[in-house]
């Protein structure tokens, strides 16, 4: 489930949310957090994963899994240009492959280094058994129904997209009649 807020006065909101919908894994954008918020953040039953902007206000990414899920954060294209994403690979159970999970914010500013840095994480990410991939993109010139962008980096995004064989599962805009969050996955069905 993709939340887009800046979580500082939120969490009580999450939490409740969360214990009424039972999420196993809840993936964040723009959390606008530093380490000012190191004991507000955690959350009883999950596992948390964060990472925060480094050197300006903002941005942020974060996951929640289930406690009672095994699990660990990969660290993809670490050695590249920093990006503001978080990979956790999620052991599937008996007979079930493991699952790679992740959570992007891409800044409407991002150079173009910082994307190609982005589109060969997701690469690394899509060669899994199954993935999913959440998320604000900042491309609200897409349009999914026609596979289609006016612009340069979107038509670039697309590419990536269509590439790696990921699916855009999410069908309503939110914001403004604009699709920026959004879920991909390399396997239908699998996120419900």
């Amino acid at each position: 489930m993709p939340l887009h807020e800046c979580m500082g006065n939120k969490q009580g909101e999450l939490e409740t949310c969360v214990r009424l919908q039972g999420y196993d894994i809840i993936g964040i954008t723009e959390t606008w957090w530093d380490s000012s918020y190191d004991w507000s953040v955690g959350m009883e039953g999950y596992r948390l994963f964060r990472k925060d902007r480094q050197g300006r206000r903002g941005g942020g990414v974060a996951f929640y899994v289930n406690d009672q899920l095994e699990c660990m954060e990969l660290h993809l294209g670490m050695d590249e240009e920093p990006t503001e994403s978080l990979w956790v690979r999620i052991k599937g159970s008996a007979g079930a492959g493991d699952i790679i999970a992740g959570v992007c914010y891409r800044p409407p500013d991002q150079a173009d280094r910082a994307d190609e840095a982005l589109y060969r994480q997701i690469g690394a990410a899509s060669r899994s058994q199954a993935l999913v991939l959440m998320g604000d993109f900042n491309h609200p010139d897409i349009c999914w129904r026609d596979n289609a962008a006016e612009c340069k980096q979107s038509r670039k995004f697309l590419e990536c997209v269509n590439d790696n064989f990921l699916l855009q599962v999410i069908e309503e805009p939110m914001r403004r009649g604009a699709m920026l969050d959004l879920l991909l996955t390399n396997k239908a069905g699998l996120v419900g």
